[in-house]
């Protein structure tokens, strides 16, 4: 995608304290950030940006697209700056502990999830705005900051899933139009058998490989909003959830079966690294994957 926002140049006198891009996350880039009270420089960011506000109060001037604005922040205060919105003037009075910014590409939703959604592309843009709580994007806040924290084997397809919703909440929301979204209950119906056959011959076939929610949806014939909604109908599971269980079945299976390296049983089962793939084991199935392999050959 090509995405790194425009962070380390607009937040000169903060501290990045975490960031995603090593995640290899396609479609949404997180930072974690400290703020020091200080002036930021003008900026035209390519990317739109939410910033939540995680721990801390402050007061923060800001101006852009012809608005200034001055929020008392405090928890869960969010800021909303589109790509292509210049902002002129940014002061931030007192120190912020820790802020939560995503970065989404450009126009933070595609043709295809404006279409799910009966809307027409060209008019849709998003306000520059302050605000004061969102629970929604504190929700989607949390599973970010749950994924950063302690990655997991479908990470990626749940942050695919996450930005998705989280541009269909911002066009909901906080577009500059009045927008009116259709209500399609065919995208709750349960999957249909025979697709949901293929989607999940798919999985099991795949499931050593990288694939996207939007790879899914081509194998079901569906629109990936209208995909998620309806597999999760069909079998309990979001896509990411039900992916995760087939790539710890597939580790049981290599730890019990195989003198394959547990670095190479990481890669194979989406972890970036052995040691997030121990991590991510452990706390599933209560044992790391050295102990769990040694248990299964004295058996």
């Amino acid at each position: 995608m090509g995405m790194l926002g425009n962070s380390v140049d607009k937040y000169v006198t903060g501290r990045m304290l975490q960031t995603s891009n090593d995640r290899r996350w396609s479609h949404l880039l997180a930072e974690r950030w400290s703020h020091e009270a200080g002036e930021l420089p003008s900026q035209l960011p390519r990317d739109t940006e939410i910033a939540i506000l995680l721990r801390g109060n402050s007061v923060v001037d800001r101006e852009g697209a012809g608005m200034r604005q001055r929020t008392h922040a405090r928890k869960g205060t969010v800021w909303l700056c589109p790509a292509g919105v210049r902002e002129d003037f940014i002061r931030v009075e007192d120190h912020i502990p820790e802020c939560l910014h995503l970065f989404l590409p450009g126009k933070p939703f595609d043709d295809m999830l404006l279409k799910d959604l009966d809307i027409d592309p060209s008019g849709i843009s998003i306000r520059y705005e302050s605000i004061d709580h969102d629970t929604f994007i504190d929700y989607v806040a949390d599973q970010i900051l749950g994924e950063l924290a302690a990655e997991s084997s479908t990470g990626r397809l749940l942050i695919e899933s996450l930005s998705s919703a989280l541009s269909a909440h911002l066009v909901h929301s906080y577009s500059a139009t009045a927008v009116r979204l259709k209500h399609n209950n065919a995208g709750h119906k349960a999957l249909d058998p025979k697709r949901l056959s293929r989607v999940t011959e798919f999985i099991e076939a795949s499931v050593e490989r990288e694939f996207t929610v939007k790879d899914l949806a081509s194998v079901a014939c569906m629109s990936p909003a209208h995909f998620s909604r309806s597999f999760k109908a069909a079998t309990g599971n979001a896509p990411h959830e039900y992916v995760s269980r087939q790539r710890l079945d597939l580790a049981k299976r290599l730890l019990a079966t195989s003198d394959r390296r547990l670095v190479d049983i990481a890669y194979t089962t989406g972890f970036s690294s052995q040691a997030n793939f121990n991590r991510a084991f452990r706390k599933a199935v209560g044992t790391t994957p050295g102990l769990y392999r040694a248990q299964k050959l004295r058996d």
